[in-house]
């Protein structure tokens, strides 16, 4: 296992907590996500308010756009949320998590549960008990020490999800406030989407399946952020991409090899994270794609990534 790097005081610094002005907690780039948050959701009413005028094909455009608004905010700024909460003043925070919550379908602070025991396993191999410590990890349902192929890892991973009363469960272990949160999000879902169901049907029935292809977009998003990427190597358990206009409209979510080492560094930072630490990740051999991570595909070194599923049981004889 190669030797971390020492990261610099001036890094240290630059990633520990800073109020800035009155209003944002690391840094007032922050306005940026923060305005998306709330974007997001009057655009989903918006969606809701106009649908009547719209025509079916208008519909259906605005609900694909609503399923890859999902996706890009798991990976941008939900994801930075989690990591660092933009504003100085909690009940702030509390808010933009519920607004998130109503406007991807998922209780923020479940997802931040499940989000850092990604983290604490980074996608890694089935352990002695026959389980991963990540509860997406791509080990979870490979075969022979392979990672899962693409396709089943992204349409199957989001039925395996647990449900979010064990979540809830889950949390409330260590930090009992957090699991009433989760739950009084997972409520609000419950109710705001029935008033929704009631009030027009039709349009909460067109959006479900393309909230699940959100999600799936989120899944190919994390199968190549960690195929061929080295779990048990800290500095290598990501893999990154570089690619300007993806990390532009994602928030630097390419620069994931560097994210896994050092989350909390925030996502202004990561391109000096990457000048620092360049030397080490070449010698620990920190995979890299030279696309967007959803187009993964379209790089041939991902593709070379071996795969394998479990060989399936043989039918009893009847």
């Amino acid at each position: 296992m190669t030797a971390p790097p020492t990261i610099s005081a001036a890094a240290r610094k630059r990633s520990r907590p800073r109020a800035h002005a009155w209003l944002f907690r690391y840094s007032a780039w922050d306005a940026i996500p923060a305005a998306l948050v709330f974007i997001h959701i009057a655009l989903l009413l918006a969606f809701f308010l106009a649908w009547p005028q719209l025509a079916w094909p208008w519909r259906i455009a605005a609900a694909a756009a609503y399923g890859l608004a999902i996706g890009w905010s798991l990976d941008s700024v939900s994801h930075n949320f989690i990591h660092n909460p933009f504003f100085a003043w909690e009940p702030l925070n509390r808010l933009t998590s519920l607004v998130l919550t109503l406007e991807l379908g998922t209780p923020q602070t479940m997802y931040k549960y499940v989000h850092m025991r990604h983290h604490a396993g980074n996608s890694d191999r089935i352990g002695a008990d026959g389980h991963t410590v990540d509860p997406i990890s791509l080990y979870q349902y490979g075969y022979d020490g392979k990672i899962e192929p693409t396709a089943s890892y992204v349409f199957r991973q989001f039925w395996r999800d647990d449900g979010p009363f064990t979540v809830a469960r889950a949390i409330r272990a260590k930090r009992p406030a957090e699991a009433r949160q989760a739950l009084q999000e997972f409520w609000a879902i419950v109710a705001v989407y029935s008033v929704l169901l009631v009030l027009n049907w039709r349009f909460v029935l067109v959006l479900a399946p393309f909230y699940y292809l959100g999600h799936c977009l989120s899944f190919l998003i994390a199968w190549y952020e960690h195929a061929g990427a080295e779990p048990d190597e800290p500095i290598a358990t990501g893999v990154s991409t570089y690619e300007p206009l993806y990390n532009w409209a994602f928030l630097n979510n390419g620069y994931h090899a560097e994210h896994h080492y050092r989350p909390k560094v925030h996502w202004t930072k990561m391109h000096d994270l990457r000048e620092e630490t360049r030397e080490a990740q070449r010698a620990a051999g920190v995979r890299t794609l030279s696309v967007a991570h959803f187009l993964g595909f379209l790089d041939g070194k991902a593709a070379a990534v071996p795969t394998a599923r479990p060989p399936r049981e043989p039918a009893s004889a009847s």
